[in-house]
C-alpha cells in the first residue's frame, strides 16, 4: 500500500465529494496519508479529520504564506496540539520567495521558531522551500538534531544529496512526471532511495495525464510508476521502498 506524504484533504476543493473519495483509497493502493497543516486553524481541522479513520495522520504548522500569524501564542497552542496521538510532525513550515506576499524577514522568523518547537518536541518537520535554497538551508543547519522532509522538492540534485547526507528525506510530487521535470527526474535518480518519498500536495500538482485538475491521493500511483521508471526498479519495489521510507519519517514503524 502506498503512503502519501503530504496531502491537503480539508481543502474546499473536496468539499462536494470528499467521504466518498476517502472510502475509496483503499482500493486505489492508498493505505496511509499525511494531511499537512497550513496554518493555525487547518491545523485544528485536519485534527478532527484525523480522529475520524485510522489511515490519517496529522502535521500541525503555519506555512510561509501563513508566517504573519505566529507568535509566542500560536506557538503554545501548537505545542498542546503536538500531544494528540495522531499528530506526527511539524509543517508545513519554511519559506517561499515566489510571491513574497509575507515578508522574508517574518517568514524566517516563524520558520526558525516552529523548527525549534520541533527541537523541543523532538518531532520531524515538513519543510516548504520554493525559490529560497539559501536561506532554507542556512536556518535548517542552525538545528542540526531536527530532521524531517523537503516536500515538493524544487532545489538542485546537489542540494538534495546534501540534505540526504544531514539525514534529511526528499518529497517528490506529481511534477517528476511532467515532460519538462528535468530537474526533479534529475534529482530522483542521483539520490538514495531509501531517502525518497512520494506525495500527491493535492488537490495540487497533479500528475501527467491529469496535470492541470483537481489532485487526490488516488493518482498517487503515478509517481511511484514514474519513480520505478526512473531507478529502474519494478513498481511494486518503488510502492514497498517509499512506504518504508515513509513510516520511517514519520516514526510509524511499529
Amino acid at each position: 500500500m502506498l503512503f502519501d506524504t503530504h496531502a491537503h484533504l480539508n481543502d474546499p476543493a473536496f468539499d462536494a465529494d470528499r467521504e466518498t473519495l476517502m472510502a475509496g483509497l483503499k482500493e486505489k493502493g492508498i493505505g496511509f496519508v499525511m494531511n499537512a497543516g497550513c496554518s493555525l486553524q487547518s491545523s485544528k481541522d485536519i485534527i478532527k479529520m484525523a480522529e475520524a479513520y485510522p489511515w490519517l495522520y496529522a502535521s500541525v504548522g503555519s506555512h510561509p504564506d501563513s508566517a504573519d500569524e505566529v507568535n509566542e501564542e500560536v506557538i503554545t497552542q501548537y505545542r498542546q496540539l503536538c500531544r494528540h496521538e495522531k499528530v506526527k510532525a511539524i509543517g508545513e513550515i519554511g519559506l517561499d520567495y515566489y510571491y513574497e506576499d509575507i515578508p522574508r524577514e517574518i517568514q524566517k522568523k516563524a520558520f526558525r521558531m516552529q523548527m525549534e518547537l520541533a527541537r523541543e518536541l523532538d518531532l520531524p518537520v515538513i519543510v516548504h522551500e520554493r525559490e529560497a535554497h539559501d536561506d532554507g538551508m542556512r536556518i535548517v543547519k542552525e538545528f542540526p538534531t531536527v530532521k524531517g522532509v523537503f516536500h515538493c522538492y524544487s532545489g538542485s540534485a546537489e542540494m538534495a544529496r546534501q540534505l540526504v547526507n544531514m539525514g534529511w528525506y526528499i518529497g517528490f510530487t506529481g511534477v517528476l512526471t511532467f515532460k519538462n521535470a528535468r530537474k526533479a527526474v534529475e534529482t530522483a535518480a542521483s539520490i538514495p532511495l531509501d531517502r525518497i518519498v512520494i506525495e500527491t500536495d493535492c488537490p495540487f500538482m497533479a500528475p501527467e495525464p491529469y496535470r492541470g485538475k483537481r489532485n487526490d491521493p488516488g493518482m498517487l500511483p503515478k509517481m511511484a510508476e514514474k519513480l520505478a521508471e526512473i531507478r529502474g526498479i519494478s513498481y511494486e519495489e518503488a510502492v514497498k521502498t517509499t512506504t518504508e521510507n515513509a513510516k520511517r519519517l514519520y516514526r510509524l514503524d511499529g
